[in-house]
């Protein structure tokens, strides 16, 4: 057949900024973002987003230059999700949760030309640029974001966010996409396994997976988005560019409490919002009488530590629907999506939740995933037991780590990314996380992987949170040790009546030897259970050795990939998860 060639009518680069012009075109009219008091049109939006792009091409920004933003969910850092790629140039959004030395860090490792900051963060950033500066490396411009509802006046040198969107020009020419393998955006790992690594987007992953997500979460025309997920984590999952795909609202809140979202939900009515499972405590805490603001059914997805199934059914009872999805940075946030069966709906709810708490099957943006022998890299039997190492390969992977060819040589294996997570197939297909390969609990040669441990603890009725770690043991070698927070502070929760509630619930050797009541589980500034904290303070707790005993003790071994006495994952590599 002939070659044809490309042409700019039937090829144009893929790229999610496209979504704003024809929101503009077809939704101008429609509410785009609201903010306290604020709001604005899609026509507004875009006229905004076109006078920034402005004025940062005359500030020097020029292409792939990369523009840092540390901000809370304000309309300012949903309109440069379009800007500053409009200006050709790399986003960089900064967790708020972070100290100034990691701060300094992403912008002296990003080569940042510019850096917005919040003024509620204007205290932590000019820490990080005086690190930057003392170490006499390149400090790049700064731009406060004053509170656009209640402005604040506070200021850290001469740029403001909306002095630079009022003097820019929005009929300025503004530089096309030439290569949709460009870069648009760069995340950096929450870091909680090894140093942060800045991951790099494309201009055609962000495209698709925002497609793909919208598909897998049947999202339909003007939904009502509610901004609890940090828009800095994974670019808010790519729902930043996918709410003016649908022509939705965007509705901006600089907190996720408990009031906040409640308020938000019955002000705006509130039809979709993405969360860690962290939030669902949040939603819990309102209780029954919060709940009753709800019209209609909220959509949640939800992503991150694997959600309890005792946890997914209390939230469906106070009137959110949940769909469970599985992603990590490097895959441009959601991989995997529990897409939902008609005929599960028949099932009793405890049913339901179990099945939803799967990660379920790939996106549509990937080409594959799949649990393989991270050894043989033979593909696990879907008998949802034979653990293997979560792999994906598609077009929302990363392009890569910046600046950092050791770990993109560790991260890819042939023709899959490898997520450094244990996992299981079951027979439909639908693929179950258990573990980071790293948090696999060994215990008297037998394997306990720490969800389905904290799967029983939060089933609990006094148990409100849940985590559980190794804990050295002299005889067994590590053994679990559950951390958990009691639903009810006053009446608080008893180690005795957990150990025994264990018991009655799974397999004597996986009972935790050690309970201990937190007021609060620590997590990382993207929600995950900070586990490197809760070990270290397992390994204080461990019981000191025994005399050694004369009665032989059986120990047994696995059987992985064909192979005896295995670990389930011989690969273990440090990466971020939602």
């Amino acid at each position: 057949m002939e070659q044809l060639p490309k042409r700019p009518a039937n090829y144009v680069p893929l790229s999610p900024v496209g979504f704003l012009p024809r929101a503009n075109a077809v939704y101008g009219d429609r509410t785009s973002v609201i903010y306290g008091r604020v709001r604005f049109t899609w026509s507004q939006t875009y006229a905004r987003c076109r006078r920034l792009a402005s004025s940062l091409l005359s500030l020097g920004v020029r292409n792939h230059d990369v523009v840092s933003v540390l901000a809370p969910n304000v309309p300012a850092l949903y309109e440069m999700h379009f800007a500053v790629p409009m200006a050709g140039a790399v986003l960089n959004t900064i967790n708020t949760r972070l100290d100034a030395r990691a701060v300094a860090g992403i912008l002296r490792h990003s080569e940042a030309k510019v850096f917005f900051v919040d003024y509620q963060y204007v205290r932590l950033a000019s820490d990080a640029l005086q690190l930057v500066a003392d170490e006499g490396r390149h400090v790049p411009l700064v731009a406060v974001i004053d509170d656009i509802d209640v402005p604040t006046g506070v200021r850290l040198g001469e740029l403001e966010y909306e002095g630079l969107v009022a003097r820019g020009d929005p009929a300025a020419e503004l530089p096309s996409l030439a290569d949709e393998w460009d870069a648009v955006t760069l995340n950096y790992t929450s870091g909680t396994t090894s140093a942060p690594k800045g991951v790099v987007y494309s201009h055609r992953g962000a495209y698709l997976s925002t497609m793909s997500l919208l598909m897998s979460w049947v999202v339909g025309d003007e939904p009502v988005y509610l901004w609890t997920l940090p828009m800095f984590h994974c670019n808010g999952w790519t729902f930043t560019w996918g709410m003016a795909a649908r022509g939705g609202v965007n509705v901006c809140i600089r907190d996720a409490r408990a009031a906040d979202i409640y308020r938000a939900i019955a002000r705006h009515g509130v039809t979709h919002l993405c969360c860690a499972p962290v939030v669902f405590n949040i939603l819990l805490e309102g209780g029954e009488a919060a709940a009753k603001q709800l019209a209609a059914p909220v959509h949640v997805l939800t992503g991150g530590a694997p959600p309890p199934a005792a946890l997914l059914e209390r939230v469906e009872r106070i009137g959110f629907r949940v769909t469970h999805a599985y992603g990590l940075t490097e895959a441009t946030g959601p991989a995997l999506a529990c897409e939902w069966r008609a005929q599960w709906d028949r099932l009793p709810l405890p049913e339901r939740a179990r099945l939803k708490s799967r990660q379920g099957v790939s996106v549509l943006s990937l080409a594959d995933a799949d649990v393989k022998d991270a050894k043989t890299m033979a593909s696990v039997p879907r008998d949802g037991k034979t653990v293997g190492e979560i792999v994906l390969r598609g077009s929302s992977i990363m392009k890569g780590y910046l600046n950092n060819p050791e770990a993109n040589s560790d991260a890819f294996k042939g023709e899959w990314f490898l997520t450094g997570d244990v996992g299981v197939v079951h027979a439909d297909g639908y693929i179950e996380i258990k573990d980071r390969s790293k948090d696999v609990i060994i215990s008297g040669g037998e394997n306990i992987c720490s969800k389905e441990v904290e799967e029983v603890l939060f089933q609990h009725p006094a148990v409100a949170d849940a985590a559980v770690v190794a804990m050295p043991h002299p005889h067994w070698g590590e053994t679990p040790c559950a951390f958990v927070v009691a639903r009810d502070k006053a009446a608080g929760v008893c180690e005795d009546d957990v150990v025994a509630f264990c018991r009655k619930h799974m397999a004597r050797f996986m009972v935790p030897k050690k309970v201990v009541v937190y007021d609060a589980i620590p997590r990382n500034g993207n929600g995950k259970v900070e586990k490197n904290l809760l070990r270290e303070a397992a390994k204080k707790l461990a019981p000191a050795a025994v005399p050694a005993q004369k009665t032989k003790v059986k120990t047994t071994t696995t059987t992985v990939g064909g192979r005896r006495g295995e670990h389930p994952v011989a690969h273990v590599m440090a990466v971020s998860r939602l």
